[in-house]
This record gives C-alpha cells, structure tokens and sequence, in this order.
C-alpha cells in the first residue's frame, strides 16, 4: 500500500484546509520543494500535490512551486487542482508529474477524461469527493446528485489508473479516515482505490493496510504529519508489510 504525503498549495504556500474551506487555512511553511524534501528524506516515493487555487479558478495558479516540487522530489509526484484541458494534462506531464488528478471535469467531461485516461496509460486518477454520499465539485463548492458509486462505475472500461476517495467531511479534521465507505466503494468497483480524508495517526494506517487486498492501492494524509500526529517513516514501514 503506497502513502502519499500531502502538499497542499494556497498562494505558494504549503497549506491545509478544514473540510476544504480556503477560508479555514493553516499555513504549514512557505517553501513547498523544501517540504518535498522532507518527505523523500522520510523514505516516502510518491507525493500527492494540490493546486487548492487551481481547483476553484479551473486552470493552475501554483505553477512555479509545482515545478520546483517536481524538480525537489526524486519519486512520483501525482497532481490535481484545476486540470480540465489536454493541453493542461500534457503540459504536466512534460513538466515530470507522474499523475494527474481529475474531480470535476470527471463528472461534467467524462468522455474527456477517458480520452486522457486512454491515451496516457496509469496516468490519470479519478478524483471521487464525496459529501454525504453525494460527489462534490469544483473544489467542493458544489454538490452534485450523483451517488459516488455511480461515478466510479463510470470509468470502469477507461484504463483509469486510481479512484481518489476522499470524504470532505473528515477532510483535515483529524476525525479518522472513512473506512466503511472506502471499502465499500473499493470493492463495488474493478479500480484501485486511495483513501483521503481524516487521516489521524497510525491506526488509520494499520486499518487500511488490512483491506489493501480488497482493493485499497493506498492513502493520503496530511495535517496528521505535519502536526506531528502520525511519522512518515513509521506509516511507511506498516504500510510496507507483506
């Protein structure tokens, strides 16, 4: 099972939000290639970055502290925020992201995204953000009616390499991940699943590694590192365990 450590992008600065309120923002350190540094130097080879600004303006706002993050990081870098247009997925993948991560354009462009999911094979991950069961778009300001499931199922056939699953309830609350509705939504549908949202410390951890089998490639967590809740190196060797 992979962790991804959380870089979370506002204005340059390395952030996390409450419930993805940008209102409700803690700054974390203003040099987020730093940060990446950090990470790898905890044993960490992949790195999940967020362009919070792109995703409300739907085109990347933190372009220069993404560069420099790729360029910092020695392993895989998956990006989301913003990304609604080829020649966004193409420009990032020039720039060395391993992955990109679509949420809103997955539910209003579909057929878009599995273009890109087909055409850059492992290389897109379906975002799946979901508010009382619901999924939510355009950096969680909206609410949809369509059921997370439903969403998923959608990209069954496309080659989509993950599904990121994150409950914006918990998300930066430090409530404890949602087990029950990532295992569910893990074993409905044929795709991978990375578990987001309220990781709190290193039973999360544990607890997701014993459903990997079912379908749970990994999990992404952030104020529990940055708060010093839960150690990177610790989360790894657990999540590493045969």
């Amino acid at each position: 099972m992979i962790v991804f450590p959380a870089i979370d992008l506002k204005s340059g600065q390395v952030v996390r939000l409450a419930e993805g309120d940008m209102d409700r923002a803690t700054v974390y350190g203003d040099d987020p290639a730093a940060q990446a540094k950090v990470f790898a130097e905890a044993g960490a080879g992949h790195l999940h970055v967020v362009d919070l600004d792109g995703s409300f303006a739907g085109s990347a706002q933190n372009r220069a502290a993404v560069e420099r993050i790729v360029e910092a990081f020695p392993g895989h870098v998956q990006l989301g925020g913003g990304i609604r247009r080829r020649e966004d997925v193409e420009g990032w993948f020039d720039a060395g992201v391993s992955r990109i991560v679509m949420g809103s354009a997955a539910l209003k462009d579909p057929e878009f995204v599995k273009d890109m999911a087909r055409e850059f094979e492992n290389g897109i991950v379906v975002a799946v953000d979901a508010k009382d069961g619901m999924v939510a778009t355009e950096g969680w300001a909206e609410v949809s009616d369509v059921p997370v499931v439903d969403l998923a199922r959608r990209f069954e056939d496309a080659g989509v390499a993950a599904l990121l699953f994150t409950d914006i309830g918990r998300d930066g609350l430090l409530k404890g991940v949602n087990l029950d509705a990532t295992v569910e939504l893990a074993r409905r549908v044929d795709i991978p699943v990375i578990a987001s949202g309220g990781v709190k410390g290193i039973d999360d951890i544990h607890v997701l590694k014993l459903h990997a089998h079912e379908g749970i490639e990994g999990v992404i967590t952030g104020r529990a590192l940055y708060d010093g809740r839960l150690d990177l190196a610790a989360a790894l060797a657990v999540a590493e365990q045969q």
